[in-house]
Formats: structure tokens, sequence, C-alpha cells
């Protein structure tokens, strides 16, 4: 296989990953594009770290914005019920109503849309 054919391969794999649900996503994570400084779509995942991201803000990335360390524009990949809490930075990535989070080694949903408080706070219900 040349080099080329290599590059219009991997193409044509990562084309078809982007179709994955996230349960077979997460099964496949080396067949994600790994993220690079480029310009990234809502929806859009990529790998960084061995962990698979999705976009949640447009954005054209820059070398400190790394999906681990920009919560506002990536989120990691997860089919876990209740994902652990992270700090929302705006109204683009607050917590709605029905919500769920594991904060602190409890379970909470969230009873208010907008949510922007730490579970132990306000706006949350807790169920374990």
């Amino acid at each position: 296989m040349t080099r080329a054919e290599a590059i219009a391969y991997r193409a044509k794999i990562e084309t078809a990953a982007s179709t994955m649900p996230d349960e077979n996503a997460l099964t496949a994570v080396e067949l994600f594009p790994a993220w690079e400084l480029k310009a990234y779509a809502v929806g859009d995942r990529v790998r960084y770290d061995s962990t698979l991201y999705k976009c949640i803000q447009a954005h054209t990335a820059q070398a400190d914005w790394t999906p681990d360390a920009t919560p506002a524009l990536w989120v990691a990949v997860s089919l876990d019920e209740y994902p652990e809490w992270v700090q929302p930075t705006g109204a683009h990535d607050a917590y709605n109503t029905g919500d769920k989070v594991s904060y602190n080694g409890k379970h909470y949903i969230s009873t208010i849309d907008a949510n922007t408080y730490a579970p132990d706070v306000y706006g949350w219900e807790v169920v374990t």
C-alpha cells in the first residue's frame, strides 16, 4: 500500500467512525482522528490521550485548548448513567432538569434548568 492509499483509507475509516453510536465508538477509540489544531463543529469526536471526546461548542482549536482542559468546548464520551459532575462554565454547558451526575460519591438529578450549582449547593436531588 502506498502512503497516498493509506491516507485515503484512513480518511474513509474516520468518516465511517463518525456515524457510530457512542456505545460502539467507545470500543474503537483508535478509529477516530487525533485532536489537532483545526476548526471543530458541534458533535465532532476526537481521541486525545486514549479518551474519546465530543465537541460541544464550535471553535478553532488553540494549543492550550486541549479536550481534557476545556470543558466548555469538549465532553468525554461516556455511557455512564451518572457521569462525574463538571463545573459548567456558562449557559452552553449548564445542566438541565433531569440531568444526572455523580458528585462526592453520591448520585444527583438536576431539578432546575440552566443549573450551574454544585450538587450539594442548590438545584439537585440526591438519588443515592
